[in-house]
């Protein structure tokens, strides 16, 4: 019978690939360990070998076609004594996955197998689909043809326990039909795990598969904590559900960097010292009630509009980190700003804060300038509609209003926005109010 030749899966991430180029025609001989093809996948172009001899008898899927999936037919492969006439009507490939090969048609990694007898069209009923190619105990993958796996399945047998007469070593219907219940019982189903436990770990390429990536290699194996897990799961959320957009300016702190030197040293008296994250935080509450449209949070189907400006500020600890809020920050004076952040910082980093001191809040602060950054996009923590991301503040040469260049100290900051609740202009509003408070310092005290 035909072989039928299907796409294979060249990478463990490989959904579908480019037929990048045929290296065989139809009419050539093949033998196992031939080049017949070049795919490209997501990461390369690579080699593709027959494993089997014979001739190609239709190539089906022509050199060049993008978005071919796994399994798909792209090739039916001749053996001795027959011919094109026993091919028969081979499915083009779709492109989608939609293309269905014949029952006993070849596992993707193995190349290609014998198909089966096509049955009459009157009477046949849909197929099942095959379960998946397992695997032995040490990760190897076992080839069996997908009508072998589907018997196996019906049967409730174990292919790990089956040893395969087929082409190196695949499993054929044959073995199936003569394997021992007994001897290769399938082992029972996992119990779904129970409400409210922990589910599967955060999306992506399993575990198994990337320690196999680097099974040569070296490394130490970090278990993720309770934190870890939430904030992997939470950043995915936003990267995945929020359309961000992002708006950055450039500050002039000279200014602010003279206005802070007077007040510390009015303040020393009382053991009060700002920082530039106060001056931050503050100009950022009252530019959230300047431009209240801003002042909002995502609620899946409606948008909340916030009175108080409550600012969250990211607060690195071992580990991960924290988001305390400061509540009413707007109406809060800038030594008040200073300890509230001081006290939440320190009791942040001992992981002795309560959930509403880091819950809530419409907008938030990420500030890595005080660790030599200059600029960065920071992702948005829902269901806050945006987030600043602050640079740190380096001496530039700038054009001043007289047209003269000059040094000052320039701080980088880029606004990301959640562009279901905030629009471009209603954004730059916002930003331009930053910048505004942070280059005239004194009317934060207005």
């Amino acid at each position: 019978m035909p072989i039928n030749i299907l796409m294979p899966a060249l990478s463990p991430t490989m959904e579908e690939g480019t037929l990048a180029k045929w290296l065989v025609k139809e009419g050539d001989t093949v033998a196992s360990g031939d080049i017949m093809a070049e795919i490209e996948t997501d990461k390369a172009t690579m080699e593709f070998e027959a494993v089997e001899e014979g001739t190609v008898g239709k190539i089906v899927v022509p050199e060049g076609t993008e978005g071919v999936k796994v399994n798909d037919l792209i090739a039916v492969l001749l053996e001795d004594g027959e011919s094109a006439g026993d091919i028969g009507d081979a499915p083009a490939s779709s492109g989608s996955g939609d293309s269905s090969p014949a029952p006993e048609a070849a596992d993707a990694a193995d190349g290609g197998a014998k198909a089966a007898p096509a049955q009459d069209g009157a009477s046949a009923k849909p197929a099942t689909p095959a379960p998946a190619a397992p695997e032995t105990s040490d990760g190897t993958r076992l080839f069996a043809s997908p009508l072998a796996r589907r018997i196996a399945k019906d049967k409730g047998l174990d292919l790990t326990q089956i040893k395969g007469t087929g082409p190196k070593g695949r499993i054929v219907k044959a073995d199936v039909e003569k394997a021992e219940p007994g001897a290769a019982k399938a082992p029972p189903p996992q119990a779904a795990a129970p409400a409210g436990k922990a589910a599967a770990p955060v999306q992506g390429m399993s575990a198994e598969v990337v320690a196999k990536m680097y099974a040569d290699r070296e490394y130490e194996e970090v278990t993720l904590d309770g934190m870890r897990r939430t904030i992997a799961a939470r950043l995915q959320e936003a990267k995945q559900t929020i359309p961000h957009f992002y708006l950055r300016r450039d500050i002039k702190l000279d200014a602010l960097m003279a206005f802070r030197a007077q007040l510390n040293k009015s303040l020393e008296s009382r053991n009060v010292k700002l920082s530039v994250n106060d001056f931050i935080i503050k100009a950022c509450a009252l530019a959230l009630q300047d431009v209240p449209d801003c002042n909002a949070v995502w609620a899946g189907d409606r948008v909340l509009k916030l009175k108080p400006s409550d600012v969250a500020v990211a607060v690195a600890i071992e580990g991960g980190l924290f988001t305390p809020v400061l509540r009413d920050a707007d109406s809060k004076t800038l030594s008040k700003l200073s300890s509230e952040m001081k006290d939440l910082a320190a009791r942040a980093r001992e992981r002795k804060l309560a959930p509403h001191e880091y819950q809530g809040g419409s907008f938030a602060i990420s500030n890595l300038g005080m660790m030599g950054v200059e600029n960065f996009d920071a992702v948005i923590n829902p269901p806050h509609a945006s987030i600043l991301a602050v640079g740190a503040g380096v001496k530039k040469p700038v054009v001043n209003a007289e047209g003269e260049v000059e040094v000052a100290t320039v701080m980088s900051v880029t606004l990301s926005v959640d562009h279901r609740v905030i629009d471009g202009a209603l954004g730059a509003e916002f930003l331009a109010a930053i910048k505004g408070y942070l280059e005239d310092p004194m009317n934060m005290l207005a």
